[in-house]
């Protein structure tokens, strides 16, 4: 798993990097907070392995839930009360307080109700987000069909995006909840730190819901990901297994099981349990323990929210009848074959059955040039955003692209050498990278 890029070393680092794009990005950002989220944020995906999720954040609007004081809250804030009674982990947004700067797209998403109150609709909102000029005339972007909360595009065929506009929230409440409950992990030091970092609201109601189209879902991108973070390796190799078996081997289509569900089953594992049973030679009890526990969710149609546990995961799914019988059949098989069935897996199976040394070359260049990759990342958002220009002949940005040539060409021969026919440098970084 490690020469695969997923040992801790390499997921911290990455954490670090993504951490500092974001703070490069938003220096010169006054309405926005630029947020990389999900499993970039987490360290745990290679640069072009999955969509890398972005929150926009809104930094003059806040939403407040019930008891906590206006008069506490900066004149300058436009103001959305939280109405919860809805499905648990949503809520609908109340406008409380306007202000005279708010947004264009706000502005155009308000809704009166019919009993002079003014909501704040997220459909029409998440529309407005989609349709801004930024996502749909840059040049080789694509622009997809909304998804859930998410604006997805594709950058140049190959960088995969999920754009989501964000809220402050403050649900003081829902997360003292969270940080009284009896827990082996994390440490009284994260959990306060996860505490500060709160919650924000996404554009999104609960799918089962007749107004869904008015409500919003209340996350805690910033503390998960802190929590992920502090997961140790074995916790964080189990959770990249799991997502390894759900794409190869269940392969759901219509996303009816996500990694999100994964990611809880870990946090519950790690809550649950004293942190000196995950050890190295416990891997495997804990992917089988993890199996069981989706087994059990997809029996159930039942799985809790780490951060709001009376929200069910599983609700509104839609698993059929059909998906229902063959996936519980799946994961049993998989219990009942031990540990095998880590060779069902195409990349662990591929590190596995080759040679050290060839596994071994290719691992270092992999990691290499995902290294150039962030790097150069991180230094186009120095140019942009610092400078606020960017300049084809930047010193460092150059030195970076020819190392990465050349170390393409050294994968591309070594490849010729071994009896692969691939010329094309793009083909070769987007299967290294992938």
């Amino acid at each position: 798993m490690t020469q695969l890029g997923y040992g801790e070393e390499m997921r911290r680092w990455r954490v670090a990097r993504y951490r500092e794009c974001d703070r490069l990005k938003n220096t010169s950002r006054s309405n926005i907070t630029y947020i990389t989220a999900g499993s970039k944020a987490e360290g745990l995906t290679c640069y072009l392995e999955s969509d890398r999720d972005c929150l926009f954040l809104l930094k003059n609007v806040i939403c407040l839930e019930a008891g906590i004081n206006l008069n506490s809250i900066p004149d300058d804030l436009q103001v959305y009360r939280m109405d919860t009674h809805v499905y648990p982990g949503h809520c609908r947004l109340l406008l409380e307080r306007q202000t005279s700067g708010s947004y264009e797209i706000i502005h155009n998403a308000l809704c009166d109700n019919g009993n002079g109150d003014v909501l704040l609709s997220s459909s029409l909102l998440l529309d407005e987000f989609s349709s801004l000029r930024a996502f749909t005339a840059q040049r080789e972007v694509v622009q997809h069909k909304c998804v859930g909360p998410s604006s997805p595009n594709t950058f140049n065929r190959i960088l995969h995006q999920d754009n989501v506009l964000a809220l402050r929230c403050l649900c003081p409440s829902v997360l003292h909840r969270w940080a009284a409950r009896p827990r082996h992990w994390p440490s009284p030091v994260i959990v306060q730190k996860v505490v500060t970092l709160g919650a924000i609201l996404t554009p999104v109601g609960f799918k089962g819901s007749e107004f869904k189209h008015m409500e919003w879902r209340i996350n805690f991108n910033s503390g998960e990901a802190e929590l992920v973070s502090n997961l140790n390796d074995i916790q964080a190799k189990v959770y990249v297994i799991l997502k390894m078996i759900i794409k190869d081997i269940i392969k759901p289509t219509n996303k009816e099981i996500t990694s999100y569900i994964l990611k809880n089953i870990v946090l519950w594992q790690a809550e649950r349990n004293p942190q000196t049973r995950f050890s190295a030679y416990s891997l495997l009890h804990w992917l089988h323990d993890g199996l069981r526990e989706l087994r059990t969710a997809i029996a159930k149609k039942h799985m809790p929210y780490y951060m709001i546990p009376e929200r069910n995961l599983m609700e509104a799914c839609g698993i059929n009848n059909k998906l229902h019988r063959k996936w519980v059949a799946d994961i049993t098989d998989m219990l009942e074959e031990g540990p095998g069935v880590i060779l069902r897996l195409e990349k662990i199976r591929k590190a596995i059955v080759g040679s050290p040394e060839p596994m071994l070359w290719y691992s270092k260049k992999r990691m290499e040039l995902e290294m150039l990759s962030l790097e150069a990342f991180k230094r186009l958002a120095e140019c942009r955003y610092e400078n606020e220009m960017f300049d084809n002949s930047d010193f460092v940005l150059n030195a970076i692209r020819f190392r990465r040539i050349e170390v393409l060409i050294e994968v591309r021969q070594r490849m010729i050498q071994e009896g692969c026919s691939v010329n094309d440098l793009n083909d070769i970084v987007v299967a290294m990278l992938q």
